[in-house]
């Protein structure tokens, strides 16, 4: 041994963002999606996220000044509320984002002893509460104020669908038969996309693509631009703060199965599932990027972190076409929380004598 080199304690590596700063980067990063969202519900949405983020808040500095710490200052509350604010619908009652904030921060994080030490995503097991206890309430959908004013549907997009049972021309033209609104600029972008570019190269643009893609239609407040939440999330990948394995094998793995399963329920066959509608539509874009990725409830290795991975995005495809509700993401983004700790054990590198 080189008796110039001197070995520290761990840790060996540091970067030049302290552990606060990567709940603010994140909850940043959202706010894009948050603002549109806001534009897209109105007052309503304001006041869900004003109730998640204001329970989240008061609950960590009630729960931190029982066991006599300051912890408000590490973001992840405010993060953590504004997760729930975004996982809601827009019509939900107040007090069931501030109740679901409430239960995520004091049963699931400080229940199990404050920031990194638990075990579950404490936004997930909030929202799912909230699931659990008010259903009605978390149904609670609303048109955005983009759709025509004679829009009565109360399901969105994945529901519709859902009920209506599928068609033979897929998860676009079984929305178009349920009788789903479209907005006025989804109809005209489509309109010319067909006419100029698509036709005279044999494809055709369904209508409802740019609704999905921009949320101009019923659904979570954090659905509301699926192009926000993956620029939010390019920035937490340009500056590490979440790794890419997570969502690269989520997402691929989802879109593979709804690929090549998807349309099997609708009598379509082997790969002529929908999974461009799938990945649209929901909230996994949501979950995938800023739920499943959290380092406190996922695995440490990076082959553990593509197995948590891919087992969500299974999870997910499974209970979105084989479960009871229409949308799964959530639950699958927990039960990998589960089974996260054994990952971690699978995976860890093996000592070499």
């Amino acid at each position: 041994m080189n008796p110039k080199v001197a070995i520290a304690a761990a840790p060996q590596v540091h970067t030049r963002i302290r552990t606060p700063a990567f709940a603010w980067i994140a909850a940043a990063s959202l706010l894009p999606a948050a603002g549109w969202g806001l534009l897209c519900y109105g007052a309503d949405a304001a006041t869900v996220l004003a109730a998640a983020i204001g329970s989240a808040l008061v609950t960590e500095l009630v729960t931190a000044a029982l066991r006599r710490r300051f912890t408000l200052d590490d973001g992840s509350a405010f993060l953590t509320g504004l997760l729930v604010g975004l996982s809601m619908p827009p019509g939900a009652p107040w007090y069931v984002p501030a109740a679901a904030a409430g239960f995520g921060i004091a049963v699931v994080k400080q229940g199990f002893g404050g920031l990194g030490r638990n075990w579950m995503n404490p936004a997930l097991a909030g929202r799912a509460f909230a699931a659990l206890s008010w259903p009605a309430a978390m149904a609670a959908w609303q048109p955005t104020r983009f759709l025509p004013a004679d829009a009565v549907s109360a399901a969105t997009p994945l529901t519709a669908v859902s009920s209506a049972g599928g068609s033979a021309g897929g998860p676009f033209a079984a929305l178009a038969a349920a009788g789903h609104p479209f907005s006025r600029a989804d109809d005209a972008v489509i309109s010319w996309l067909n006419e100029h570019l698509m036709s005279p190269i044999g494809m055709h643009a369904p209508r409802g693509l740019l609704d999905l893609l921009a949320g101009l239609r019923m659904g979570c407040i954090g659905e509301a631009s699926v192009l926000l939440l993956a620029a939010g999330a390019a920035v937490l990948l340009w500056r590490r703060i979440i790794r890419w394995e997570i969502p690269a094998a989520l997402f691929g793995v989802f879109t593979l199965l709804a690929l090549a399963l998807g349309g099997i329920p609708d009598g379509n066959g082997l790969f002529r599932g929908g999974a461009v509608f799938h990945l649209l539509s929901g909230g996994i874009v949501l979950a995938g990027f800023y739920m499943a990725t959290d380092p406190v409830t996922s695995p440490m290795t990076r082959w553990g972190r593509v197995a948590f991975g891919a087992l969500v995005g299974a999870f997910a495809f499974l209970l979105r076409f084989h479960g009871s509700a229409a949308e799964g993401v959530g639950l699958a983004v927990l039960l990998g929380n589960c089974l996260a700790p054994l990952l971690d054990r699978w995976t860890r590198p093996r000592r070499h004598l």
